[in-house]
């Protein structure tokens, strides 16, 4: 499980790295720039939450070991 967020993680970024290139800082909210925006913010929602999924597991993990 920890290979596959990881991956998932890394695409993620992968997804920011593009938009950043695709923004015009100029007109940032204008046509394909405010398109970048959208996406970099979801990418970086999806980061978020792969990362507290990875949190909450390893949790669980000590919960379990503990029993």
């Amino acid at each position: 499980m920890k290979i596959f967020t990881s991956i998932l993680v890394l695409l993620a970024l992968a997804l920011i790295v593009f938009n950043i290139t695709q923004l015009d800082f100029k007109n940032p909210f204008q046509g394909d720039s405010g398109v970048a925006l959208i996406g970099i913010a979801a990418a970086l929602c999806a980061v978020l939450i792969l990362l507290i999924f990875r949190i909450s597991k390893r949790i669980e993990e000590k919960m379990h070991d503990n029993r």
